[in-house]
């Protein structure tokens, strides 16, 4: 595939897609029209706006000073190339501005996907045995000993699960 630049007979090496208002613009460039363009300058071209989305490093920028893991050594900077953190201490040194750019990329910032099919059981058992002892607590509160002790057995009933069923 040739370059997209139009005095370029290069073969292109560097792709870059651009989604914009639902439109895709592909570009193709051979390794200099990319360096003239300033894609494989890191300053020019920050890894980091690319995965997430334009003005991702301004958001790094605007949380203050240089911020650096105490860790492993990672700048703001080692972010914004790479577009990762170095260790699990980063998260938490880099938080509020990794806060700012996931609002940007998702609709929030708490996990609210799926389960693993194991955990879910368990996650489901909790669930339904606390709503049995919300229940339970009521049914005593009115003094509705028959419907307490119906609740009592079912939670004894959940209880008794085999733990590896709890765990499928």
């Amino acid at each position: 595939m040739k370059c997209c630049q139009s005095d370029c007979e290069n073969e292109a090496t560097v792709h870059l897609t651009e989604i914009v208002n639902g439109q895709m613009k592909k570009i193709d460039l051979c390794e200099e029209c990319a360096k003239e363009k300033g894609v494989t300058d890191p300053q020019g071209f920050a890894l980091a706006d690319l995965l997430l989305g334009l003005g991702a490093s301004s958001e790094m920028d605007s949380a203050g000073m240089e911020i650096e893991c105490p860790t492993c050594g990672f700048s703001q900077a080692d972010f914004k190339k790479t577009g990762r953190l170095g260790c699990s201490t980063c998260y938490t040194v880099f938080s509020e501005p990794l806060e700012g750019m996931l609002k940007q990329m998702h609709k929030g910032v708490q996990h609210i996907g799926k389960v693993p099919k194991a955990l879910r059981a368990k996650l489901d058992i909790t669930k339904q045995r606390g709503h049995l002892n919300e229940q339970l607590h009521k049914a005593i509160e009115t003094e509705n000993y028959e419907e307490a002790a119906r609740l009592r057995d079912q939670l004894k009933e959940l209880e008794a699960i085999p733990a590896s069923k709890k765990e499928e």
